[in-house]
């Protein structure tokens, strides 16, 4: 039952009751393969938000099947957020914008093709960077048709993506040495062009919640879709381990994780946009929150289920009260956001170190959230004074480190509850954090 709705201040919040737990993910994966003190925080947060995820950088290797898997999701997932917005860039954002997009979605997709290379090898890897960047340029492609109201365009577009799937199932076959189906594969990747192209057609008739619920399934389908691709390049004994259910709760935390990163910045943003905007990306915000907390209260109980819907969505009130503070330029509500946001990470920190009896210490995991924290205060002050670089490097930081978080969590999840866990779960797959390039 929904309460209390502070608009155009933070995002409308839900205190729903809870109901059966059916599946909290997707049920089956469907993508490529299948068709189915207040003042020190501060001034360290904005140091740790800069620095600290290079140190974790490195060249991909193929590493364990599931860190592997790891890195298909993590990259797959994030590609579909930046083409999302670089699509809607095109219609309503500054050039500076669309050009800072299109370098994030260039990172994105040179570590995609790394990692294809790592599985199926270099000449294999190189073809699908080909591959993969004809599929981009004709999303622009089609995003120009739209902002200019042009129909040949658009079908000139849309026959090149068309055609684009139909290659890629071929590759797909080709690499995976016919493990996975041409056709099955090019139907799998047909989801993705076809979704982006619905979510930039109804987002143009200003049809935003749609359009935001669109963007948040393509995620979930193309976070998916990397357990498949990752599968179809090892051996069938290698790929039972896919399955196991601590690999699937892993992978399902990841993606919620990943989610709720990227649609906070997605609300952000949406708050210089006008108020319709902003509800509709406050909607999957909402959806994203029910989701984690449906997941925590089927491995922990409704009760800790419940503490933590109340906590996090503390926590996403904060960041929207500090972002409605900027939008303002109101550096009191600034000042005083940050000060709540550092309250709830101690807050947070303390429930994650309980559930896990104690397994995680309280203050590194309160570092954590400040980081995650700071990372999104860093985004919008950057992306409210168009510095777009900037703001797309604490995006791309952002994401990939509460994929790191999510990692050490579920880890202690596993080792508190492991006697008691359910067998079933998410149809996902699991995984750390990728090891990356920059």
């Amino acid at each position: 039952m929904p309460g209390a709705t502070r608009l155009e201040g933070a995002i409308v919040r839900l205190r729903t009751g809870f109901i059966a737990l059916v599946t909290f993910v997707l049920a089956a994966t469907i993508g490529f393969g299948c068709t189915s003190g207040p003042s020190n925080r501060a001034a360290s947060r904005g140091a740790t938000a800069t620095t600290a995820h290079r140190e974790a950088v490195a060249p991909v290797t193929k590493g364990t099947p599931s860190q592997l898997r790891s890195q298909f999701e993590q990259f797959l997932g994030e590609h579909t957020m930046l083409a999302v917005r670089f699509m809607r860039s095109v219609l309503t954002g500054p050039p500076e914008l669309r050009q800072a997009l299109l370098a994030s979605l260039k990172d994105n997709t040179e570590e995609l093709s790394e990692t294809v290379s790592a599985a199926y090898g270099q000449s294999e890897g190189g073809r699908f960077e080909q591959l993969w960047q004809q599929h981009i340029d004709a999303f622009a492609a089609y995003a120009n048709g739209v902002a200019t109201h042009d129909a040949a365009a658009k079908q000139a577009a849309r026959t090149k993506l068309v055609a684009y799937c139909s290659a890629h199932g071929s590759w797909f076959a080709q690499a995976s040495k016919g493990r996975v189906q041409a056709s099955v594969a090019a139907g799998g990747v047909r989801q993705h062009v076809d979704e982006l192209m619905r979510q930039i057609d109804v987002y143009a008739a200003h049809d935003y919640a749609q359009a935001y619920q669109i963007q948040r399934m393509a995620y979930e389908h193309m976070f998916t879709a990397g357990a498949t691709m990752a599968k179809a390049s090892v051996t069938p004994e290698l790929a039972v381990g896919f399955d196991a259910p601590p690999e699937k709760l892993r992978s399902a935390f990841d993606m919620l994780l990943g989610e709720h990163m990227e649609l906070i910045i997605d609300a952000q943003r949406a708050t210089f946009a006008g108020s319709q905007e902003f509800k509709a990306a406050g909607a999957q915000v909402n959806a994203n929150t029910t989701a984690l907390a449906q997941a925590m209260g089927a491995i922990l109980g409704p009760q800790k289920g419940a503490e933590f819907q109340s906590a996090w969505a503390n926590h996403v009130d904060g960041l929207m009260a500090y972002t409605t503070a900027v939008a303002a330029n109101d550096e009191a509500g600034k000042q005083a956001a940050q000060k709540n946001l550092d309250a709830f990470a101690s807050r947070l920190a303390l429930y994650f170190s309980d559930v896990v009896s104690n397994q995680l210490p309280v203050e590194p995991v309160t570092a954590a959230i400040t980081m995650h924290d700071g990372h999104l205060i860093n985004q919008v002050n950057a992306y409210a004074a168009k510095d777009y670089t900037k703001a797309q490097e604490m995006e791309d930081h952002g994401y990939h480190q509460m994929l790191g978080v999510a990692n050490t969590l579920v880890g202690a999840i596993q080792r508190t509850v492991k006697p008691g866990m359910p067998v079933g779960g998410s149809q996902t797959g699991g995984g750390g954090t990728a090891q990356r390039r920059r």
